[in-house]
């Protein structure tokens, strides 16, 4: 076995061990994780042609949640049973089945719209667009949308340095999306969004995270309370309830 051969095995393990993480943490996960910007799930739904939406592996229901506000018909599609379990109990106007992005349990060309809440960076898109394209009707959408941290302000990027990249990783701050979704087609867009939050309920949320999840306790216990103090030492957040600034990310594209 060579070293990168066992380098490419590890690697591809520790991925599903994070992408599989997230269960272990279900009610925290819908008790804190943030909702998304209205005005980028609007957007990531305007060119639709019709207001069937599959919200493909949907979590706990956050995104499915905003697009029943505005309207849609939703079915959500999720592979882990305790994540499963919270969506149902929390978005209970959902249709929601089991299943993942590779195999998707819907008809040919039932949908008008696929959309994906910091999902599809686990999907095996090799296999997992084909599908998507199945079950889009002609002229469908897929978009992925993806909650950022918005580094441009100071005390969060100071957060981001102290949390460590396990925690704030790829992804979630600005120019680190746009990095990583250069490759894909389709429109980028942003839209800023704020969640309120207070220290104890901010630290809850960033230990729904899948490099918190899958740590040891002890440097799990270390790096929380790193944050801990960084929180207690700034202005901004030490005391009572503060605005965490953020962005919803969308990238929107009709596949073939």
């Amino acid at each position: 076995m060579t070293t990168l051969f066992r380098a490419c095995c590890a690697h591809y393990i520790d991925r599903m061990k994070e992408a599989s993480s997230f269960g272990t943490a279900a009610s925290a996960y819908a008790e804190h994780r943030p909702d998304y910007a209205q005005a980028a799930v609007r957007w990531a739904l305007d060119p639709a042609p019709g207001p069937r939406v599959l919200d493909l592996g949907a979590g706990t229901g956050k995104l499915s949640a905003t697009l029943i506000t505005l309207g849609a018909e939703v079915t959500a599609v999720e592979p882990d049973p305790a994540m499963l379990s919270e969506l149902r109990r929390t978005v209970p106007a959902v249709q929601a089945r089991s299943g993942n992005a590779e195999a998707i349990p819907l008809p040919d060309a039932s949908v008008d719209a696929v959309v994906a809440g910091n999902a599809m960076h686990w999907f095996d898109m090799t296999v997992a667009g084909p599908e998507i394209a199945r079950v889009l009707t002609p002229g469908g959408v897929l978009a992925g949308l993806w909650n950022v941290l918005d580094d441009s302000v100071d005390w969060v990027a100071g957060l981001a340095r102290v949390a460590g990249s396990a925690v704030i990783g790829p992804r979630d701050t600005p120019a680190a999306w746009r990095a990583a979704t250069s490759g894909l087609p389709g429109q980028p867009a942003e839209f800023p969004h704020v969640q309120t939050r207070t220290a104890d309920s901010l630290v809850a949320t960033l230990a729904t995270r899948a490099g918190l999840l899958v740590m040891p306790e002890r440097e799990r216990e270390a790096t929380l309370d790193r944050i801990r103090a960084y929180l207690a030492a700034r202005p901004e957040t030490a005391d009572g309830e503060f605005p965490l600034p953020m962005l919803t990310c969308v990238r929107r594209s009709r596949p073939a």
